[in-house]
């Protein structure tokens, strides 16, 4: 039921009012007096949201509603408010057909694997505890969430020279960015400002190909970079002045050598590009790295001299202000870099770039394919990491073979600082893949 992003899919068959409101007396049930409620732009997210405050309410539980706002706007007002959890119905960067519920701890952390477990555990079992008719929690409107956001990202930065910049909303809920950095004196121009959850302007997620018109806008414009972000703003991505996307490990690298210094670790998913690793070794700093999702890194961040976690996704964490990937906050703190150190094409320029390449094999069984090819790895290389599927680091690269958690298909990666070395550790990957699951097939027939 729950993923590492939480609940997501079609409305009305995967997410339904009747599973919202099971979520909300699961949550209700497991002790949390006081739960934060918001919603992004999707016209489902309103029904959704009063089955959650439902079920929480009947169940004793106080709803803080902040109605319509981003993400990190909700997971930072749970901390601010003295609130128990935070639940936000959204389905982030999905298409305008999902919905979705994720849960948040006080600290602005996603719930681990624990904590969704134990509302999963209530759900499947319909283990409730169900208030007196004269102790049913109660519904209040808050309307400073945002308004308290936008305070802390103007205190995040400190902007000597305001660029000009343009912020690609995707027709999400991330109005607050524009209007921080306006707050800051930016020269500030909008595209897909107007939220509508049914996303007219561009698919949600902000991807090189979904950002071409905001890349052409800049690239013909005065602007010095854009921003854009996905429905609930918890991603950012960015164009520089040239109209040219921003490579996201690029991005994940001028983030994490500028929170970094000597001794200090970043925390980054098992696929994240040694350009990271380089450009931290020239601080005296290096990556911890974790299971692929947001959850995962904002966890490592727990831990000493972790001072900043990012995904190639666009989810970009500081933990200093909150453990909540914060897409108007990473907005603000790219702008800070573009004022202080210069045009965002020299700052990537500036980032190694290597050879990798991608791919997905379609399988019959990706479990038994996956322990087939972690007993061939097991046995055929020295530097072998399990933490999410199999990783290989090898004297020229490294390579990640990794199940889809959605889809039956195994992803591969292979990366080198040199064309050969990537095209050798890809074809070896995959070989494995390959190999493994022919002989599962061999197997079942």
């Amino acid at each position: 039921m729950f993923g590492t992003s939480g609940i997501r899919g079609p409305v009305g068959e995967t997410v339904t009012t009747e599973l919202a409101l099971s979520v909300g007396r699961a949550v209700g049930s497991a002790g949390y007096d006081t739960v934060v409620l918001g919603r992004d732009v999707r016209e489902s997210g309103l029904m959704l949201a009063d089955a959650v405050a439902a079920g929480l309410r009947e169940c004793g539980t106080d709803v803080i509603d902040v109605g319509l706002e981003a993400t990190p706007t909700v997971a930072r007002a749970v901390g601010r408010y003295d609130a128990d959890a935070g639940i936000v119905i959204t389905a982030s960067h999905n298409p305008a057909t999902d919905n979705g519920i994720k849960l948040w701890t006080p600290s602005g952390k996603a719930f681990g694997p624990d904590r969704r477990d134990a509302i999963e555990r209530r759900i499947r079992e319909e283990d409730y505890d169900p208030s007196r008719w004269d102790e049913l929690g109660r519904r209040r409107r808050r309307e400073s969430a945002r308004t308290q956001h936008a305070a802390q990202l103007r205190e995040a930065v400190d902007l000597e020279e305001a660029p000009s910049v343009v912020v690609d909303l995707g027709n999400g809920a991330g109005g607050v960015t524009p209007t921080v950095l306006a707050d800051l004196g930016c020269h500030v121009r909008t595209l897909n400002g107007q939220p509508d959850g049914a996303f007219p302007g561009r698919p949600s997620e902000p991807t090189r190909e979904s950002l071409e018109a905001l890349s052409t806008f800049v690239g013909e414009t005065d602007a010095d970079l854009g921003i854009a972000h996905d429905g609930d703003a918890d991603r950012m991505m960015a164009v520089d002045e040239t109209g040219t996307f921003v490579p996201k490990d690029a991005l994940l690298a001028i983030f994490a050598s500028r929170a970094a210094g000597a001794g200090d670790r970043i925390a980054a998913p098992v696929d994240t590009s040694l350009a990271v690793d380089d450009a931290l070794a020239a601080v005296g700093a290096s990556v911890t790295r974790t299971r692929v999702g947001d959850v995962y890194v904002a966890e490592r961040t727990t831990e000493a001299n972790v001072v900043f976690g990012g995904e190639p996704s666009g989810a970009w964490i500081w933990p200093e202000e909150t453990r909540c990937p914060d897409g108007p906050l990473a907005a603000c703190k790219l702008v800070e870099l573009v004022a202080s150190q210069g045009p965002l094409s020299e700052l990537v320029d500036a980032i190694d770039r290597y050879p990798i390449r991608r791919d997905s094999i379609e399988v019959t069984d990706k479990r038994a394919t996956m322990a087939a090819v972690t007993r061939q790895v097991d046995r055929r290389f020295d530097d072998v990491e399990t933490l999410d599927g199999v990783r290989v680091e090898t004297d020229t690269g490294w390579f990640l073979i990794r199940a889809s958690g959605t889809e039956p298909v195994i992803r591969v990666t292979a990366e080198a600082r040199a064309e050969s070395d990537a095209k050798r550790l890809f074809e070896t990957a995959t070989g494995l893949v390959v190999d493994a699951s022919a002989a599962q097939t061999r197997e079942i027939e």
